[in-house]
């Protein structure tokens, strides 16, 4: 009965006894083919030690003769093979022969594999057999008998070696599964092999392995504009192999560019003498600039609030932020507390105050820390009298006027508390100059500019620093700009507002951005893990040296899978089987990732519509002309001198300048709040004011 009621279909029982009978037969057949082989291969090898025997006969036929082993029927037999086939002219003739059939017999054996057995032992035993069988003839030519003995042993050891070997061979195992443990050929690929240059490009040359060698490629930057990301640990190689390769590049392509240099002067040098190289690929040849807080003779001088390029009291407001959360890192995290707000509103107000305050005169970055640093009574009736920032300052006279003088006192100290430290007279210096503008790329007046910190006063600088960064990023994200080019090594040593905002606009505007970083924990630590995450998952051109942990498993999923196959061998006492799949695996596994090399690199890029790039991810080593670069680095040209201290007599004025430019901020902050003062004073609309101070 079937499952559903039915009867089955009756089979006879004579059918099945044939087809039973008929598969014996199959495999009966089988095993009588192979015992047919194992007794041809062993006729071929006996044929094979039958010659060999004839050979000891014919050529040691003395030696034989004197110990009475010699027989006439045996004497005609030989006789009649040399007299039709020639077979003992030679020596070598019967022993070939012999090697012959010996080879035919293993050839059609088919041994158990034995993963012991390798090509060296192979090697070793073909070697000794050679030798002992074919080059031990000179022994026949000497008489005495012991000569003759010692060839037949010396032959005989030989062919057993050389039947050794043959045996090895034929139970060798092919197919190595040890061979490639690290699955390096799986996880190879065929990368880009062709040179796709444009006017904006930066292409590096690679080689990467594939198929058991290394091939010559290129990586193929067609568009930087998408924003790059450089990641890797120390000493991987990101500067040396890449960073530096974009600054030389695009000044080679006409970039106006802005680079910030953590280490000054590593790039800023480069910057400098690859400009002076190629200046000619320049429409209008651009101006090199430095801001270096360490040498102020070194250094230009720079208003980073200049109160031109501010028409909005949105702009004093993003200086402001730029400014304390550079200085306070921990607020990143904390944007729009109560606390993390309040002293920035406050700073805004005093920047927007100065550029107001007769037609901007004293709107500078070191007046503000010095008007901030005042009596607060002074500064808040000052900021109040004026309608424009009666709103920003309300949270203070909410506390002023309800008497929360704690609340307040803590609301200016997270204000002065946090500038004071950035309080010095070069500081004061390079930021009240007006050497030139931060609009980089404007056609009529490109520049190169470099911007210099120092790690050992990396909180300090960077909060100045940070400033003509946001400035920069406002100024040259804007149309009809010349192509320009932003980079920035250790990128966590700085924050940048606003740069994922950059990264997402700027391709319009040909703004090219390379950011510089070991790894995305250091993103999210310093930029917050939204912000960090925008510029991860915006940026279009990735490279990455060795990087471990989160970093490496982020990148190995961006990179994909691929079909990779899998062997699997079993073996049994007369034959072995392979199996092979196929599955999804990692392209460049997390591991591989963690274990680069310096100078290998892994990423991928990003195209345009009219020039593909048909593989965008690559795995290799960027290949960098090291004697070219070392010819190149000993050429260098120091960066000069830019403002001279010494005066007629020969002494250097720079202490004494410096700190005359560092006194005359103080006058003019005391100045202004006098005179401040004294308007609201006569003023009987404001009178109040004073009265409530």
């Amino acid at each position: 009965m079937n499952a559903n009621g039915g009867q089955l279909p009756k089979i006879p029982l004579r059918s099945i006894y044939f087809r039973l009978l008929t598969f014996n037969l199959l495999i009966m057949q089988g095993e009588d083919d192979l015992r047919g082989l194992a007794k041809i291969m062993a006729f071929m090898r006996a044929v094979g030690i039958l010659l060999l025997l004839m050979h000891f006969y014919w050529f040691c036929y003395s030696f034989f003769l004197e110990k009475g082993w010699t027989l006439e029927i045996i004497n005609k037999i030989l006789g009649n093979f040399q007299r039709t086939a020639s077979l003992f002219s030679h020596t070598l003739y019967t022993k070939i022969f012999a090697l012959v059939l010996l080879a035919l017999s293993c050839l059609g054996t088919k041994g158990v594999k034995n993963e012991k057995i390798s090509w060296t032992k192979i090697y070793i035993a073909l070697i000794i057999g050679f030798i002992l069988f074919f080059l031990n003839t000179p022994l026949l030519k000497l008489s005495v008998g012991m000569a003759i003995t010692l060839y037949i042993l010396t032959t005989s050891v030989g062919y057993i070696s050389l039947m050794v070997a043959g045996v090895w061979i034929s139970r060798l195992l092919r197919t190595n599964l040890m061979d490639d443990v690290f699955n390096n050929e799986n996880e190879s690929f065929m990368q880009e092999t062709t040179l796709m240059q444009n006017e904006y490009s930066v292409n590096l040359p690679t080689k990467f392995y594939y198929k058991g060698k290394w091939n010559q490629g290129w990586i193929n930057v067609v568009n930087p504009f998408r924003a790059s990301i450089v990641l890797g640990t120390p000493g991987s190689g990101k500067s040396y192999a890449i960073i530096n390769n974009y600054i030389k590049q695009h000044i080679e392509k006409g970039f106006s560019m802005y680079i910030y240099d953590f280490k000054f002067d590593d790039l800023s040098t480069i910057a400098y003498n690859h400009l002076l190289k190629h200046s000619d690929k320049y429409i209008v040849k651009p101006k090199f600039y430095i801001i270096n807080f360490d040498d102020p003779s070194r250094s230009h001088r720079c208003n980073p609030i200049n109160p031109d390029f501010m028409t909005d009291i949105s702009d004093a407001y993003e200086s402001a932020y730029t400014i304390m959360l550079n200085l306070n890192r921990s607020w990143i995290q904390k944007q729009g507390d109560f606390f993390v707000e309040s002293p920035i509103i406050l700073l805004a107000a005093i920047i927007w105050f100065l550029k107001i305050y007769d037609n901007g005169k004293y709107c500078t970055f070191p007046h503000a820390i010095e008007l901030l640093n005042k009596k607060y009574v002074d500064v808040f009736t000052i900021l109040t009298s004026y309608p424009d920032l009666e709103n920003y300052l309300s949270p203070f006279m909410d506390a002023w006027q309800g008497g929360a003088q704690d609340q307040l006192q803590g609301q200016i100290a997270s204000a002065k508390i946090p500038l004071s430290r950035m309080i010095s007279p070069q500081l004061y210096w390079v930021m009240t100059g007006d050497d030139f503008s931060l609009d980089i790329n404007n056609p009529k007046e490109p520049k190169i500019l470099c911007v210099g910190n120092n790690p050992d006063r990396q909180n300090i600088y960077s909060a100045a620093l940070g400033l003509y960064n946001s400035r920069i990023i406002k100024l040259i994200n804007k149309k009809g700009k010349l192509k320009s080019s932003v980079i920035i090594d250790e990128l966590p040593t700085i924050y940048f507002r606003g740069l994922d905002n950059l990264i997402a606009t700027a391709r319009s505007n040909k703004v090219a951005v390379c950011l510089g970083f070991q790894d995305y924990s250091q993103l999210t630590r310093d930029y917050g893990d939204k912000e960090s995450k925008v510029i991860q998952n915006t940026v279009g051109n990735i490279f990455s040296g060795q990087v471990v942990g989160e970093t490496a498993k982020s990148l190995s999923e961006r990179f994909g899978k691929v079909l990779q196959k899998r062997q699997s061998l079993t073996i049994n006492r007369n034959d072995k089987s392979t199996s092979i799949s196929t599955q999804l695996d990692s392209l460049i596994p997390a591991s591989k990732i963690s274990t680069l090399t310096q100078g290998m690199f892994v990423g991928a890029v990003s195209d345009n519509f009219d020039e593909r790039i048909e593989q965008k991810i690559f795995h290799s080593e960027i290949v960098v002309d090291n004697e070219k670069v070392a010819s190149e680095t000993k050429a260098y040209k120091k960066i000069p001198v830019i403002l001279s201290f010494v005066d007629e007599n020969g002494e250097d004025q720079m202490k004494a300048k410096i700190e005359a430019n560092y006194k005359q901020i103080k006058r003019d902050i005391v100045s202004i709040i006098e005179s401040e003062l004294e308007r609201i004073k006569n003023d009987p609309d404001l009178q109040h004011l004073v009265q409530e101070g």
